[in-house]
């Protein structure tokens, strides 16, 4: 049979942008950046490297306490026991005892709000295959493999500095994007710019989070800070139909993590235009059919492909339609046969699948029998296109 690699290159006659994007010139170690509605990735730098994330690994155990409470293991009602373990930690805590019970909810808007180290354990020691933070830490690594984080690995519950305790830029903003649309009962929450426990931490009852006062539509997730992580941020803002969710790493100072969050979401919404690039309707490409009752079929994105593009310009988009082919039959409509790959200037490249635009059925006897011919002469003479 015949089976080659082959690649279509074609342009779309889309009037999008003359100049390349500007990449915001960020100053963090580490920096990703998507935008949520389209998938497009405006920023990214060092993404897959993994570092120590400090207190955004909480982001971590807040989507397995989260599913505990879909899954019913869960009630934010329930109260849990301090441990001496718990109860070690420094930093930032809420001040817990082992003489308390807890609310499950008041230990979610302890470590959201108030970042706490003990909030952390406390549900970790609940969730744990074994009843410890390093088991349940042990877990987190594997739950997180599951969900596409593939440069991560925990250590503890909280971000504590340990060895082996690394996320990465781009793993941080795949949990955040997971918690949005997995959890948007609970999403609420990380807007939260206040949470006063038992009066017990006047000094600690403010969310750091520094855009949050700010108007920018900014409503989540998490800071972080150790000596080696340097100073960080998971954030995401929504304005109008849009959404952006970001993350810096490795920033030097308190000031310099609210002045950069500030500035990447102000460059993201207004640099930024959603076109839509291609449709079901129209096919882009045309993938040449082994044994089939046509010869090609025709190449279309399943759904309407909406993505992002410098506001200013006027000249093409490159793209190109790679498959592998000729494509056997019979094929069904909606069959994933091809990837689209955009490259716009000055942005990550972009890659969305592309399916066959209708069935097309294996071909009759004649059809079978040409085709063998066809192989036969092509062996015995050769094909004339090779001495053009």
């Amino acid at each position: 049979m015949l089976s080659s690699l082959r690649s279509s290159v074609l342009t779309l006659g889309l009037a999008l942008f003359a100049l390349p994007a500007h990449a915001f010139d960020t100053q963090a170690r580490a920096a990703y950046v998507m935008d949520q509605t389209t998938g497009t990735v405006l920023l990214s730098k060092e993404a897959d490297q993994p570092l120590p994330p400090a207190s955004m690994s909480k982001l971590m155990t807040l989507y397995v306490a989260f599913e505990a409470l879909r899954d019913g293991r869960l009630t934010l009602d329930e109260t849990l026991p301090v441990s001496e373990h718990a109860m070690s930690y420094g930093g930032s805590t809420m001040f817990l005892n082992t003489q308390d019970r807890v609310r499950v909810e008041d230990l979610l808007r302890g470590i959201i709000v108030l970042s706490g180290n003990d909030a952390c354990v406390v549900l970790a020691e609940a969730l744990s295959p074994d009843g410890t933070e390093a088991g349940f830490a042990r877990y987190m690594t594997q739950r997180a493999q599951q969900i596409g984080m593939d440069n991560s690995n925990f250590a503890n519950s909280n971000g504590w500095p340990a060895a082996g305790h690394m996320m990465s830029v781009h793993d941080l903003a795949v949990l955040a994007n997971r918690l949005i649309t997995d959890f948007p009962e609970y999403y609420p929450l990380f807007a939260e710019e206040e949470f006063e426990f038992d009066g017990r931490a006047p000094s600690n009852k403010r969310n750091r989070n520094p855009l949050l006062k700010l108007g920018i539509g900014a409503d989540g997730l998490k800071t972080g800070h150790t000596q080696e992580a340097g100073y960080g941020l998971v954030g995401s803002a929504k304005q109008g139909d849009r959404r952006v969710i970001f993350v810096l790493s490795g920033l030097d100072s308190t000031a310099r993590r609210a002045e950069e969050a500030e500035a990447v979401v102000n460059w993201s919404f207004r640099n930024f235009v959603e076109r839509t690039v291609a449709n079901p309707d129209t096919p882009l490409a045309e993938a040449q059919v082994w044994m089939g009752a046509n010869k090609t079929v025709g190449l279309v994105p399943e759904e309407d492909l909406s993505l992002l593009f410098p506001v200013l310009g006027d000249s093409n988009v490159e793209a190109e339609v790679v498959y592998e082919g000729p494509v056997n039959a019979p094929i069904t409509k909606g069959q994933q046969l091809a990837e689209l790959v955009i490259k716009p200037e000055g942005l990550p490249e972009i890659r969305r699948p592309l399916v066959a635009a209708q069935d097309v059925p294996t071909g009759g006897f004649m059809v079978r029998m040409m085709t063998v011919g066809g192989i036969v002469l092509t062996d015995v003479i050769g094909n004339p296109l090779d001495a053009l």
